[in-house]
Formats: C-alpha cells, sequence, structure tokens
C-alpha cells in the first residue's frame, strides 16, 4: 500500500486494488456504500455484508466493478458465526462500518443490548473468527464521540443502569477504540503483519442520525462533512502505510470535518489495562471464541 502524507487526499490517491478482497458491513448505503464503490472502483472484489441482499443489489447495479452480497446482520450472533462460517479464502481488508446511534433501548435476539451489539459486540465477534483469514488489516469505525464514552465493565449490556441512548452510543464507540487497541496488541505479541485501524468520517451529513436528537448537527453544513468527505477516512484507514492502531479522521479543528490525516484518540482509549478487561467482558457477552 502507498503512504500519503497530504491532507488534500481524495478518493483520486487510492492505489491499485485488483486482486484484493474487502469485506464492509452495512454497505448498503451511506458510508459504507461509498467506500464499496470507490474501493471496487479501484480494482478491489468488494463483499457487501448487508441485512437486506436484494437492496444492496439495486444499490450497486450500476456501479463499475466486482460485488459480492452477502447476508449479514452484526447484531445477531447467529448471522455473524454463519457470514464467517461460510468464509473461506484470504480476505485482504475487513472494514467494520455497520452502526446505530442514540436508538431507544432493545435487545437483540440474543438477548443483548441493540446498540452495543451493533456497534461493538457483534464487530468484535465478526473479527475474532474472520482473523484467520485476514491478511492486511482492520478498519474499525468510530466516531470523535468516543471522547465522550464511559465504559461500565460490570454493566457492559446495560442490563442494571437506566439506558441512555447517547451514552451508549458513546460508550460502544469507546469500546471500538479500545478494541482495536487490544486486537493490535495480539497482532504484535503474535508476530503477525496485521494491522488494526481506526476511522472516523468527523460529523457526516448521513441518515445516522436522523431519529436523534443529534440530527440538528447535520443541519449546521460548516461543521460537518458530505458524506463523500466523510467516507474518505475510511478509504484512507483502509488503504494507507499507516502504523497499527492509527486512528484516521478529518484534519479540522475538533475532527469535525476535513480531508483524513493520523490523528490521536481519546485518551480513555488508549487505557491497555482497559482494553485488556473489555476484550474478555465481550467474549463473555459473545461464546466461544477462537482459541
Amino acid at each position: 500500500m502507498t503512504s500519503c502524507t497530504t491532507t488534500s487526499w481524495t478518493a483520486n490517491d487510492l492505489p491499485e486494488m485488483t486482486g484484493r478482497t474487502v469485506v464492509i458491513t452495512g454497505a448498503g448505503r451511506g458510508l459504507g456504500l461509498i467506500t464499496a464503490r470507490e474501493l471496487a472502483r479501484a480494482g478491489a472484489r468488494v463483499v457487501l455484508g448487508v441485512r437486506d441482499p436484494d437492496k444492496a443489489r439495486r444499490a450497486v447495479a450500476d456501479l463499475p466493478g466486482t460485488f459480492d452480497i452477502r447476508p449479514l446482520d452484526v447484531s445477531d450472533l447467529t448471522s455473524v458465526r454463519a457470514f464467517a462460517d461460510s468464509w473461506s479464502g484470504d480476505l485482504d481488508i475487513l472494514i467494520n462500518n455497520a452502526g446505530v446511534m442514540d436508538i431507544p433501548a432493545a435487545r437483540t435476539a440474543d438477548g443483548l443490548d441493540l446498540q452495543t451489539t451493533t456497534n461493538h459486540t457483534g464487530p468484535f465477534l465478526l473479527t475474532t473468527l474472520l482473523l484467520e483469514h485476514i491478511t492486511d488489516r482492520v478498519v474499525h469505525v468510530t466516531s470523535e464521540l468516543h471522547k465522550q464514552g464511559r465504559i461500565d465493565l460490570a454493566d457492559l449490556d446495560w442490563r442494571t443502569r437506566k439506558h441512555n441512548g447517547m451514552q451508549a452510543y458513546q460508550a460502544s464507540k469507546l469500546a471500538v477504540v479500545l478494541f482495536s487497541l487490544e486486537l493490535q496488541r495480539r497482532l504484535t505479541a503474535s508476530g503477525s503483519p496485521v494491522r488494526s485501524v481506526l476511522a472516523s468520517p468527523g460529523i457526516a451529513r448521513t441518515t445516522l442520525a436522523s431519529h436523534s436528537r443529534s440530527n440538528v448537527i447535520n443541519r449546521l453544513t460548516f461543521l460537518t462533512n458530505a458524506p463523500e468527505r466523510g467516507a474518505l477516512s475510511l478509504l484512507y484507514a483502509a488503504t494507507q502505510d499507516v502504523p497499527g492502531n492509527s486512528y484516521i479522521g478529518p484534519d479540522g479543528p475538533g475532527g469535525f470535518r476535513g480531508s483524513p490525516t493520523v490523528r490521536r484518540p481519546g485518551k480513555a482509549g488508549l487505557d491497555p489495562a482497559m482494553a485488556g478487561r473489555l476484550w474478555d467482558a465481550t467474549a463473555e457477552l459473545v461464546g466461544p471464541l477462537p482459541q
């Protein structure tokens, strides 16, 4: 992969991706679809893991490139395991993009908190199950709001606390950052060349927050990134030669908008002890993992 230090990096700077396979979760719309489109344009075989395959097929029908549409609901651990079990061969890049924001309290088919599972627990399981196939990197999509997150390891799944949608979102995105930290530690310790990389799109004007009180931010265009620009952080994180556990986000003030560059996560996302404990707590929620 190539390295690019300019702050005006765009999708036109993507390297040649022919022969490479990329899995993107939640790629039927929004940032995931834009990322899929651009990587396919660069020559990659892009596998879209989506809840609605028919809708995804329609979304990519007129796009150039090679797309493979497969059912995957990261909030359903049975679906995650089925997707991983069906995988064969190498997988160059996994992009954990699927997510929800500030939704009402709800439980999954497994009895887990829906928002925490969609944003962290499901991607954690998917990554660990696919890791033996991954040859290059895992990209985790997080949010600048992880800096306001607080994780309660005794109640990671929101069973005893009063549920708060925004606090659950912030905590789940902090969990993503800590997951990347611990994953990279384990990869390095094992001598693996695979990298774990974080991507924040800044505040991208997508439908993610459309039902939330935070949707007001989408109307403040001077503070936000257009979706096309927000997706650049994902594309940069997936293709550029950056160190393991790099945090890629917009270069503007606060990381809200701008062009992708290497930034620094919040202090809470750099706690190795918490990252290790979170790994163990999450593993308890999802059940058996590869040894």
